[in-house]
């Protein structure tokens, strides 16, 4: 088997090769889980994960709105400790959500960080999230990856109770697999944690930090393939008791009684699937405890991957549905009315009264009837021409008149809508602090793929409750010179917002407070992604204002964020 060695993974294949040496740094979940990390490695590793021994290094003070590379704008920091950060980011140049992990170039990891984000990129496995990019620039580096805004942390799951044994399944065989096709890259992990597993909306697994989590923490393991596996029988026994398979309480799980040892699931919590509470023992291999049946244990991702494929398979459960109700007889019902209840004590006795002779059986009856039928068919027809062309008639009179009417003067057609030229747009700040000015000509270059953005408010929809932002933002657009118009086509960034669009008085100059703009064109209500209104009487005015009033979620619980991609003004 060949196998990848890197700066910061030297992965050994304890399957019958020769042994290598294991060495990975250690690392970190990016999002909300790396607090709880920080917070349960400073109690200590209960399963042996080992911190490094390097002097702690100042983090780059850095801040939200500052860019790298011209494009990586950072927004949110998530995590700040051991002398790197991470952060939640937006590329600018593709217009989505990036995380970003940051360090000095001096670090003593960074050169174990950069080798490591680069073998992972290689490897282009789509069950784990993918490196981006990995820089080395202006004395610091940096490591981009994606950023999965729809996908729920396995942490987040567990909180909320154990796994059914379908999910359970799932999770210990797509991590397995995954994990395995890893090792045969020569990449290990070092920190697969209930944080580091993400699951999308589409039921798939994800993991995030290979080889990169380890080199930025500084975790080194002798054997890194059972390092994983025994992190993978502690997550599969996490999702099946909501329990930590160790005395220490971690990721907000608590811990096994003291002193009792590692117990089966099954023991922990009635009702567990047995093969799946077996292999969680298999996993693991604490202290030479396996599985009540004493299957040979799993030391790589591979025999467990294996021995996973071999179970049984665990179907998912069957939907529920509600049953209709029964359906109820009524008395007037076809073949009921009218006749004695199949309860009644008695039977009556129905009078027996002669069949009528059917009508017209005869030769002649029946030539009769063809002939009926004949003069009726041509009646029905030379009635429907009549009243068809009567109908044709009134109708054609009708359009003379509208015609005529038209043409007097009356009712004139109204002319087709066209675009009218943008000559200007700004930022409206009422209390004169710019909100993003120079994205503003974005809004008006005629791509929706560009946009106007409003930074990131948190705590409330109106832009944080800030008092500068009491009277909300929005862009004002200049026509040049007073024009008739006669509707607005307006591409939001973000659907749910909160806007109205109002014109200024038809004299009015460089108006910039909200009681300038006093006529109205749309009502202030939440858009779509697309805001479209026509006008039955044209306004005359030179400025229009788009104005926002609330912002929708940003993705995250309490921030919020809106913009205009695209404003056309029709005459």
């Amino acid at each position: 088997m060949a196998e990848r060695s890197t700066a910061a993974v030297d992965v050994a294949d304890n399957s019958g090769d020769e042994p290598l040496t294991a060495k990975a740094d250690k690392a970190t979940a990016d999002g909300v889980a790396e607090a709880q990390d920080t917070a349960d490695e400073k109690k200590g590793e209960a399963d042996g994960e080992g911190q490094g021994s390097e002097t702690p290094i100042a983090t780059p003070e850095l801040h939200s709105g500052h860019k790298l590379a011209r494009r990586y704008r950072l927004e949110e920091c998530v995590t700040r400790l051991d002398g790197f950060s991470s952060w939640r980011a937006v590329d600018e140049k593709l217009r989505r959500a990036v995380g970003v992990h940051l360090l000095p170039a001096d670090h003593a990891r960074a050169r174990s960080v950069l080798a490591a984000a680069r073998s992972s990129a290689l490897l282009g496995d789509p069950r784990f999230v993918q490196v981006l990019d990995a820089v080395e620039e202006n004395d610091l580096v940096y490591v981009v990856h994606e950023w999965l805004p729809d996908a729920t942390e396995l942490t987040a799951m567990l909180a909320a109770g154990p796994l059914e044994a379908h999910e359970a399944y799932q999770l210990v065989s797509q991590i397995s697999q995954a994990m395995a096709a890893a090792h045969r890259e020569g990449l290990a992990h070092l920190k697969l944690t209930p944080g580091a597993i993400l699951r999308t909306s589409s039921g798939q697994y994800r993991i995030r930090g290979l080889a990169v989590n380890a080199a930025l923490r500084g975790i080194t393991s002798d054997r890194p393939q059972r390092t994983d596996t025994e992190a993978i029988g502690a997550l599969l026994y996490a999702a099946l008791t909501q329990r930590w398979p160790y005395e220490r309480d971690a990721y907000g799980l608590s811990g096994l009684p003291k002193g009792v040892g590692l117990i089966a699931p099954d023991q922990v919590r009635a009702g567990i699937h047995r093969r799946l509470s077996e292999l969680a023992m298999r996993a693991l291999v604490n202290d030479g405890a396996t599985a009540s049946r004493q299957d040979p244990p799993c030391t790589t991702p591979d025999e467990l991957a294996k021995a996973v494929a071999a179970m049984p398979r665990i179907r998912p459960p069957e939907p529920t549905f509600t049953a209709p109700p029964e359906y109820q007889r009524t008395t007037y019902q076809q073949g009921t009315y009218g006749r004695p209840s199949p309860h009644s004590g008695a039977q009556a006795t129905q009078p027996l009264v002669a069949a009528p002779p059917r009508p017209l059986q005869s030769r002649t009856g029946k030539v009769l009837k063809w002939g009926v039928a004949a003069l009726l068919i041509a009646a029905l027809g030379l009635g429907s021409w009549q009243l068809a062309d009567t109908l044709l008639d009134r109708g054609q009179e009708s359009d003379d008149k509208t015609s005529s009417q038209t043409n007097n003067g009356k009712e004139p057609k109204r002319p087709d809508p066209k675009p009218l030229r943008i000559s200007d747009a700004r930022v409206y700040a009422p209390n004169g602090d710019g909100i993003e000015a120079e994205d503003v000509p974005q809004a008006i270059d005629g791509n929706t793929g560009t946009a106007w953005i409003t930074p990131q408010y948190r705590g409330y929809a109106n832009f944080g409750n800030l008092p500068q932002r009491k009277d909300g933002s929005g862009i004002i657009v200049d026509l040049g010179s007073a024009q008739d118009v006669s509707g607005v086509d307006i591409d939001m960034y973000r659907s749910g917002q909160t806007v109205e669009v109002l014109a200024a008085d038809e004299n009015a100059s460089n108006p910039s407070a909200l009681s300038d703009f006093s006529q109205q064109i749309t009502e202030l209500e939440p858009a779509a992604g697309k805001l479209e209104a026509t006008l039955d009487k044209p306004v005359r005015t030179r400025y229009i204002l788009i104005h926002i009033t609330s912002l929708p979620t940003d993705g995250s619980p309490g921030a919020f964020r809106g913009g205009i991609s695209e404003i056309k003004i029709t005459g």
